[in-house]
C-alpha cells in the first residue's frame, strides 16, 4: 500500500510538472505600449499575477521634458490598493502643505493640506523616479520584458483583430491583447484608427524650471497667481526645484520666446516672490511649450486593443489628474482582464471584457474634464475683465469665504475621484 501510495504522489507530481510547463508555453502574453504610469504599473499588476508582459517604451529615459508630479488622495489610494505607497518612501517626494490665491498682489484665500479631515495630503512625487522604481520591481518577474528606445511603427492584424506589433527595428511581437498606453499622442490609437474628440477649447502653457526660494524651505505652498491678464501658478517640485506654469492667451500676438522672462515674471509677483526672479534669473531654464490637448475616445478598443490614459482621454494638466485618472483606469483594467488572462480563456473573452472597462471609468473622466473646465473658465473671465478683477481684488476680505467654500466645493471629486475604485484581483 505504502509503495502505491508512493508511486501515486510521485505520478501526480509528475503530471502537475508537465501542466505547469505546458501553461508557461501558452501563458497569455499581452504588449503594452508605453511605460509611464499607466503602463508600467499595470505590466507590474500583471507580472504579480502571472501573466505575461512586454512593456514597450520608445524613449531611452523616463526623464521627458515634462511630467505630472501631483499625487491627489485618488492617486495615492489606488498606489495604496496596489501596494505600491511604501515605494514612494523610497524616491523623491514631498507633501504640499496650502494652496494659496492671490489676485493683483492681494490674498484672495488660502486652504491648508490635507483638505479632508484625517485625509492624505497632495503628494508630488518625482515621476522617473516612480517609473523606474516600478521597472525595476517588474524585472524582478521571470514573465517580464522592458523594451526600450524602439517605438511601435504599426500593428499587427488578423482577420480584424489586433494581434501583435511591429517595432521600428523590424520586430514583429504576437500578443493576446494590446494595450495604448503611449499618452496624448498615440501611436497606437493612430493606428487602431481611434478618433479622439477635442473639447472645444485647448490651450498652452509655458513651463519653467529655476532655483529654489527659502520662502519654500519649510511650507511648500502652491501659488495660483493672477495680475492683470497674466496668470502662472508656482510650487516646488519634488526634487527641490520651482516648478512654473504660465499659461499663455489665446491669440496672443506677443512672441513668448522674444519676452525677457525674468523681468516679466518679477513685474506680476508679489514683492517677495519678485525679488526672488530677479536674483535667480540666471536660473530661470528656457520655457517648454506644452501644447494641452483635453478629450476623449468615444471608443477606447477594438478586438485586441484596449486605450488607457491619456491615450483615451488627454486631461488638462489643472489639478494634477493625469496620472490620478491614469493609476484609477490601471485598477478597473486589472479587474477585468486579470481572471480572463490568467485563465486563458480565448481571445472572444478578452475582447469582451474591453467595452466594459470603458463603460466604467469613462462617466468619471467626462465629469473630471467638466470640473477642470470650470476651473479654466473662472481664471479667464477674470483674466478678460479688469473690472472685474478690481472688484473681486477691492473686496478680497468679503470674498474670501464664499469664494474658498465653492473652491472647496469643486475640489472633492477632483482629489477623491466621482466614485470608489476598488481593487480585486
Amino acid at each position: 500500500m505504502k509503495q502505491t501510495l508512493e508511486y501515486d504522489q510521485n505520478c501526480c507530481q509528475g503530471c502537475y510538472s508537465k501542466i505547469i510547463n505546458f501553461s508557461k508555453k501558452v501563458m497569455t502574453q499581452v504588449v503594452i505600449v508605453g511605460a509611464g504610469p499607466t503602463g508600467a504599473t499595470l505590466a507590474l499588476l500583471f507580472v504579480k499575477r502571472g501573466i505575461a508582459v512586454k512593456l514597450i517604451e520608445a524613449s531611452r529615459n523616463f526623464r521627458r521634458v515634462f511630467r505630472g508630479e501631483g499625487l491627489m488622495p485618488s492617486g495615492l489610494d489606488a498606489l495604496e490598493q496596489m501596494g505600491l505607497l511604501p515605494m514612494l518612501e523610497r524616491i523623491p517626494h514631498r507633501a504640499l502643505d496650502a494652496w494659496q490665491f492671490l489676485i493683483d498682489n492681494r490674498l484672495l484665500f488660502r486652504v491648508d493640506e490635507p483638505i479632508e479631515i484625517g485625509g492624505k495630503p497632495t503628494t508630488l512625487v518625482s515621476q522617473p523616479a516612480l517609473l523606474q522604481a516600478l521597472i525595476a520591481e517588474a524585472s524582478t518577474y521571470s514573465n517580464f520584458e522592458l523594451i526600450q528606445s524602439v517605438p511601435v511603427q504599426d500593428l499587427l492584424w488578423s482577420e480584424k483583430r489586433v494581434r501583435g506589433v511591429k517595432l521600428g527595428d523590424e520586430r514583429s511581437i504576437d500578443a493576446a491583447l494590446v494595450i495604448g498606453a503611449d499618452g496624448r499622442n498615440s501611436i497606437v490609437r493612430q493606428r487602431a484608427n481611434l478618433p479622439l474628440e477635442h473639447h472645444s477649447k485647448t490651450f498652452d502653457v509655458l513651463w519653467f524650471k529655476l532655483t529654489n526660494s527659502p520662502n519654500f524651505e519649510f511650507e511648500n505652498v502652491f501659488y495660483s497667481i493672477l495680475h492683470r491678464s497674466h496668470a502662472f501658478g508656482l510650487f516646488q517640485g519634488a526634487e527641490g526645484n520651482l516648478q512654473l506654469g504660465w499659461s499663455l492667451h489665446e491669440g496672443s500676438s506677443t512672441d513668448w520666446k522674444q519676452v525677457d522672462w525674468p523681468k516679466m515674471l518679477a513685474s506680476v509677483s508679489p514683492p517677495w516672490l519678485a525679488e526672488h526672479f530677479r536674483q535667480n534669473a540666471q536660473t530661470i531654464e528656457r520655457p517648454v511649450l506644452l501644447s494641452v490637448v483635453v478629450g476623449h475616445c468615444p471608443r477606447w478598443y477594438v478586438p485586441g486593443l484596449l486605450l488607457l490614459g491619456d491615450a483615451a482621454h488627454p486631461m488638462s494638466p489643472i489639478r494634477a489628474q493625469g496620472i490620478n485618472m491614469a493609476l484609477r483606469d490601471v485598477i478597473v483594467a486589472a479587474n477585468y482582464l486579470v481572471p480572463v488572462l490568467r485563465s486563458n480563456l480565448g481571445h472572444t473573452n478578452i475582447d469582451a471584457m474591453l467595452p466594459q472597462i470603458q463603460a466604467q471609468r469613462l462617466p468619471e473622466i467626462v465629469r473630471v474634464q467638466q470640473l477642470q473646465s470650470q476651473e479654466a473658465a473662472q481664471a479667464e473671465l477674470l483674466g478678460k475683465s479688469a473690472l472685474l478683477r478690481l472688484v473681486v481684488s477691492k473686496l478680497a476680505p468679503l470674498l474670501r469665504q464664499p469664494l474658498r467654500q465653492s473652491w472647496l466645493k469643486r475640489q472633492i471629486q477632483l482629489r477623491q475621484g466621482v466614485k470608489p475604485v476598488q481593487l480585486t484581483v
